[in-house]
């Protein structure tokens, strides 16, 4: 696995079972992670939402990942699910995917098809 995606609810927060999802990875040697942080169309104050960014963060760093360094996107995937909100659906699952992309660069086509 070159890789993989992490995706943190913004209105609760990294759960018990985020730090799990952190350190499984740590074990197994996923050797990146991205971070989309969902449902931040139900947080109304910035503040907030960087205080939850820190965190996770923060929790990424104590795992040995280089939290400072991954690239967390904000969005909602029920907004791109409804078409409700582009810049925090649709757009945010392609600035996610462009992260994968430029992120976890260990990915090589396979010269089986």
């Amino acid at each position: 696995m070159d890789g993989g995606i992490l995706v943190v609810s913004a209105p609760d927060g990294p759960m018990p079972q985020t730090k799990e999802h952190i350190l499984l990875a740590r074990q197994v040697g996923v050797p990146s992670l991205v971070c989309f942080l969902n449902k931040v169309d139900a947080i109304d104050d910035p503040e907030l939402l960087e205080l939850v960014e820190m965190e996770l963060r923060d929790l990424l760093n104590f795992y040995k990942f280089p939290g400072d360094e991954i690239p967390i996107v904000r969005g909602s995937a029920l907004s791109t699910l409804q078409g409700t909100n582009e810049d925090l659906g649709k757009k945010a699952i392609l600035k996610l995917m462009e992260a994968v992309d430029q992120y976890i660069t260990h990915y090589k086509k396979s010269a089986h098809f």
